[in-house]
């Protein structure tokens, strides 16, 4: 009896949003796997699969997983984090599906799989089980300070990446400290994170990067941006060099 080897999973990064930037490397899987899978929220065709479509040949079959929840519960409530874990197990155990049957899988991940990603959930429940190839993308944040043009560190600058996710006291401790920041999960935690900054002295140096290298990207001091709702994959950039720079 022949036995058909196990497929690969290939988390793929997309990078920050203009599909320009996807690696040559991810471009080749991205046109040869035979299934392509995504997370998204419900009813939206989600950020990595509008990124990754220029590449995409149409022949691949898709996977698409849809958020059972995102902002609307805290992500610390117990409800929350049942939700998830459930999502995420059958998430995997669709792919693995897949894989047993000898099919290769493209999951789709925005930036790079390995930082902040619904990737690395798929990570620790597969690569036991069957291989798994990660493809690094370009990170998010490294899109946003360079849409920004705003180099993020000089010399022996220390960069800290903070969720904004994080306590108002804490953001505004690690902040005091930093050279260089860059603050994450934005969304519905801006005016914490505005308040932080104000404790921490550095409000007038923040920049704000919504949608950064992407259709509609926008980039404004934070001290200028409107009081208004802002999305949760927004970017807050404290740039460093302050007394570090060579003229």
């Amino acid at each position: 009896m022949t036995v058909n080897p196990s497929g690969t999973l290939y988390g793929v990064g997309l990078g920050p949003g203009d599909p320009e930037l996807v690696t040559l490397k991810a471009a080749r899987i991205l046109k040869t796997a035979p299934v392509i899978a995504h997370f998204r929220k419900k009813g939206r065709a989600g950020h990595a699969w509008t990124i990754a479509a220029p590449h995409l040949t149409g022949e691949a079959s898709e996977a698409a997983f849809e958020y059972p929840v995102t902002t609307e519960i805290d992500f610390r409530e117990e409800a929350y984090v049942d939700a998830i874990r459930d999502f995420y197990t059958a998430s995997a155990q669709a792919i693995m599906g897949h894989l047993a049957e000898g099919r290769d899988v493209a999951l789709l991940c925005e930036g790079d799989p390995f930082f902040y990603g619904s990737f690395l959930h798929m990570y620790d429940r597969i690569r036991r089980s069957f291989p798994v190839r990660v493809v690094p993308g370009i990170t998010g944040m490294s899109g946003c300070w360079t849409a920004a043009a705003a180099p993020i560190t000089y010399g022996d600058d220390i960069l800290m990446v903070l969720p904004g996710t994080l306590d108002g006291a804490a953001l505004a401790s690690h902040l005091k400290t930093a050279d260089a920041a860059v603050i994450m999960k934005v969304g519905h935690n801006i005016d914490k994170i505005k308040q932080a900054l104000v404790e921490a002295g550095r409000s007038a140096d923040a920049i704000y990067v919504e949608r950064g290298t992407m259709q509609g990207e926008r980039v404004v001091p934070l001290a200028e941006l409107e009081d208004c709702a802002v999305p949760y994959f927004s970017i807050i950039l404290l740039p460093g060099g302050r007394g570090r720079r060579i003229a």
